[in-house]
């Protein structure tokens, strides 16, 4: 055994150098104070419930078989690796029941983890004008969930050939949602991020939770252009590529902080353009408030495949973040 390692060790290291350029000047390795895992915490508290893993699993899909299998394969691997999961749009059950089993991961997440419902902020909109914020409840109650996710989303559904268009300022219509009702309510975009004021304004509001869904990963604005074909839509492209970068808005809350702005929001997702464990490492500690990272396409890519490739890139995660506890500080 010793002596095949030491062969592959001849037989590879012309092949392992790793160019200057290439270093990640993130952070500070140090090797000297720590043994494999030691730096790990045993438990990260967030939003009243105790994770084993800093990730949010972000909201994604529903409303057919295949996106019921993939929530079924999310839903698992958060159970078994401790991890918090928001569904995608529950719209569909809003109108009906027909698919309320593609979203009833409770039973498969278990009692002791986040999970959330999810709407967007134009259904959020009716129900407060329209005086049914009960219905929203009576959703979120039947799922069992945590609280209520709330997607804002005013650039996709600008693109979207179906789009609704909002009648008032999302941060109004959220505002009245928090005075209607006693539930959990996350507000996150989908892919653009949110600029200073916007990020200012729902700090103030007594949120559970803030998750940036910024600019960098999934752009559903760029989606639904794509939806829209050759029309008129193809000349308004450059609208996509605005908004901000995960790391842009936490220098934001941390300025805030740092000028001591008073704000109710207890704790913040980081999404949008994670790429690795690295990335939600560093966004994570850099952050001056309680954070987990959040990502969706990489597990959207799993889950789709099998369950066993879903928790391999899990469990791939989990020993990234152990090493980078034990052994990175950011600089």
């Amino acid at each position: 055994m010793m002596e095949k390692r030491k062969n592959d060790h001849i037989d590879l290291a012309l092949h392992s150098r790793v160019p200057v350029n290439e270093l990640d000047g993130r952070f500070n390795y140090e090797p000297m104070l720590s043994g494999h895992s030691m730096g790990y915490p045993q438990s990260f508290p967030f939003m009243g419930r105790i994770l084993k893993t800093p990730i949010w699993i972000s909201s994604m899909t529903g409303g057919s078989d295949k996106a019921s299998a993939i929530n079924r394969n999310l839903a698992m691997v958060c159970r078994e690796f401790g991890m918090g999961m928001g569904l995608g749009s529950c719209r569909t059950l809003l109108e009906n029941n027909d698919h309320f089993e593609d979203f009833n991961m409770r039973p498969l997440i278990g009692n002791d983890l986040p999970f959330y419902a999810n709407l967007g902020i134009s259904q959020v909109e009716s129900l407060v004008d329209t005086q049914r914020v009960h219905v929203a409840e009576e959703m979120v109650h039947k799922l069992q969930a945590d609280g209520l996710i709330v997607h804002v989303n005013p650039m996709q559904e600008f693109f979207q050939p179906e789009g609704d268009r909002l009648k008032h300022p999302p941060f109004e219509t959220i505002g009245k949602l928090l005075s209607r009702t006693s539930m959990k309510v996350i507000v996150k975009e989908v892919g653009q991020g949110m600029g200073p004021e916007s990020l200012l304004a729902l700090l103030r509001l007594p949120l559970e939770a803030i998750e940036f869904g910024a600019f960098g990963g999934t752009n559903f604005a760029r989606l639904e252009w794509l939806r829209a074909g050759k029309t008129g839509m193809s000349y308004l492209e450059p609208l996509i590529k605005t908004g901000h970068s995960a790391d842009e808005m936490v220098e934001i809350i941390n300025q805030y902080i740092d000028t001591g702005t008073p704000f109710q929001c207890k704790y913040i997702i980081v999404s949008g353009g994670i790429r690795s464990f690295l990335d939600g490492y560093y966004l994570m500690r850099k952050l001056k408030m309680p954070a987990i990272y959040g990502q969706a396409s990489a597990f959207l890519s799993y889950a789709g495949r099998s369950s066993e490739e879903l928790r391999q890139y899990v469990e791939s995660q989990v020993k990234g973040l152990q090493m980078a506890y034990s052994y990175l500080t950011v600089k």
